[in-house]
């Protein structure tokens, strides 16, 4: 059955949206600043793209995963079509590809800037941020010495003198890609204080400056982040009975999707996603870090890691990057919850019953 545009309910909000076959197939995504506005746009008479029409008439539902702002959509779209591979997204989207930061695995590693990583190095990315991974790379070539593509060293940096200790700049300048940007960002804060305090304010303003990029490429990357390594987040929503669950599903540091289960909701929160873990985890390996929100009772929490095979660690997260992840299943939730309602016009308890009967 071709999706109907009257009957889509989705968000104003910045994410991705996702264009699906009644089987569940995933036939296109895309990302966009305003979700319902983006999508519209499809069911126009005079269509941008010749293989839209195409693309409506073979999906049966338009699903959507909101994020924090249009740079971490981007992200996640490119992660969403590498995972899904579909088929109209090779037909809509040129090859551009976004970059990344490697080190080489050269005897003496070389910090790459790169559209494609190559065999045997280790990177960081995709960054939608182009010039922002520019200059990470120079920062670190700058601070730890590290050779470039062409094996050079910095400007200051001696072969002989600097070579006994390459092995432990790189280490540190892979803790900084890694995420752990304290070491470099409080030298950073010293030099700027130093450069103040002799009324070298020009030059403190480029250490300033260079502290920014270090935090923004690294450090506020929400969608891509060493926090969320096998890491799911769960979120809900509830109007009277009517409730609603998202589970956000970060793998490799990377989201890699959502999954939305409506629900009666007639107990505690805690009651709910008691339920709700038991069923969908019953036929999955759970993560290594659940994130709820609300204490959840001893025996789910040890059924998980019986179910794992190993702890579990159950977080109510109140700050910080998972508390940010956390927050933005909340949020998806909520927004499902109202679609769920518009669309069922009363009857959402039959469409809870069918989606979700085990709950």
């Amino acid at each position: 059955m071709t999706v109907n545009p009257s009957n889509l309910d989705l968000p104003k909000s910045s994410g991705v949206y996702i264009f699906k076959t009644e089987e569940g197939e995933v036939l296109y995504v895309g990302k966009a600043t305003n979700i319902r506005q983006r999508v519209r746009s499809y069911f126009s008479p005079n269509p941008d793209r010749a293989m839209i029409p195409t693309l409506v008439s073979r999906s049966n539902d338009v699903d959507f995963i909101i994020t924090s702002g249009p740079r971490e959509a981007l992200v996640l779209e490119k992660q969403l079509i590498r995972k899904h591979k579909p088929r109209y997204n090779s037909a809509f989207k040129d090859d551009k590809s976004y970059p990344y930061i490697a080190i080489s695995g050269h005897e003496e590693p070389r910090i790459l800037y790169t559209r494609r990583p190559p065999t045997g190095s280790k990177g960081w990315g995709p960054f939608p941020d182009a010039g922002a991974a520019k200059g990470v790379i120079k920062l670190l070539r700058r601070q730890f010495g590290i050779r470039d593509n062409k094996g050079a060293l910095p400007f200051g940096y001696n072969e002989s003198d600097e070579m006994h200790d390459y092995g432990n700049r790189i280490r540190m300048a892979i803790g900084v890609l890694d995420g752990d940007a304290r070491l470099v960002i409080e030298d950073l804060q010293e030099r700027m204080d130093l450069a103040a305090d002799s009324l070298q304010y020009e030059l403190a303003a480029q250490y300033r400056d260079k502290i920014g990029i270090v935090q923004k490429t690294i450090s506020n990357q929400v969608i891509k982040s060493r926090f969320y390594t096998e890491v799911h987040a769960v979120g809900f929503a509830s109007r009277q009975d009517f409730g609603q669950a998202a589970i956000i599903q970060a793998e490799d540091g990377v989201i890699q999707g959502q999954v939305n289960y409506p629900m009666i909701h007639r107990g505690s929160i805690s009651e709910s996603i008691s339920l709700l873990l038991s069923e969908h985890y019953s036929n999955q390996k759970p993560p290594r870090i659940l994130l709820v929100p609300t204490e959840l009772e001893e025996g789910v929490m040890q059924w998980l890691s019986d179910r794992r095979g190993s702890k579990v660690e159950i977080r109510v997260p109140k700050r910080g990057k998972l508390s940010k992840l956390r927050a933005l299943a909340d949020r998806n939730a909520e927004i499902q919850l109202e679609r769920s309602l518009s669309r069922s016009s009363g009857n959402i308890e039959y469409r809870a019953a069918s989606d979700s009967a085990k709950l």
